[in-house]
């Protein structure tokens, strides 16, 4: 599959191949399903935690005799039912993790590139210099591409602070080393942009 390489200035440059063994399979959307289901659960805390009854401080002294009151039994003051009780089944510490395959996050990431493939929703960018952190200077270039007002997801082949510091302040746009790319960033984008041959770096991790 052949996409488009641009540079800063929004011109056509040339063409590239993708490799179809990674932006041109037959997509599987129940695994793309798996992965970003584990990858949203990985991101809970659960740290949560509420007292018990057993954990609640209080004297264990029963409140009121048993019988002869009107009302109904009580037992101590850390009673669920009363102001200041415990919790009855409340929230402990605990993992939300899920446990997904090697192969099957791969075929996730693969499915997730070809469908971005198949919309047309990937180009490349070469030649784009960031001598310093410079926002304004990159939203330019983002504008030469028509890509101000899309949700971007802008894969780089190794560090680039500057690249990074200057799109930190915009909403639609996203940095993000190739090493890191997931499923779920995939997905939640309408378009990448893959700088120089981060496109290289992402087909010889899904290639192994």
């Amino acid at each position: 599959m052949k996409v488009d390489v641009y540079n800063p200035e929004g011109k056509k440059t040339s063409s590239a191949e993708l490799s179809d063994e990674v932006f041109g399979i037959e997509p599987n959307d129940h695994v793309i399903y798996l992965e970003v289901k584990r990858y949203l659960a990985a991101q809970r805390q659960g740290t949560s935690k509420a007292k018990e009854r057993s954990e609640v401080t209080g004297s264990r002294r029963k409140i009121k005799k048993q019988k002869g009151t009107g009302g109904a039994r009580a037992g101590d003051i850390k009673n669920p039912l009363f102001k200041g009780g415990g919790t009855v089944f409340g929230p402990r510490p605990r993992s939300y993790d899920q446990k997904v395959n090697k192969k099957t996050k791969q075929l996730a990431r693969k499915s997730a590139l070809t469908y971005k493939a198949k919309d047309n929703a990937i180009s490349i960018l070469k030649g784009l210099k960031m001598e310093a952190p410079k926002t304004q200077d990159l939203l330019g270039v983002f504008g030469n591409l028509n890509l101000v007002d899309t949700k971007t997801l802008v894969v780089v082949p190794e560090q680039n602070s500057n690249l990074y510091l200057s799109a930190r302040n915009l909403p639609m746009h996203r940095v993000m080393l190739a090493s890191d790319l997931s499923t779920y960033d995939i997905m939640n984008c309408k378009s990448i942009l893959f700088m120089d041959d981060a496109h290289k770096v992402v087909e010889g991790l899904l290639k192994s």
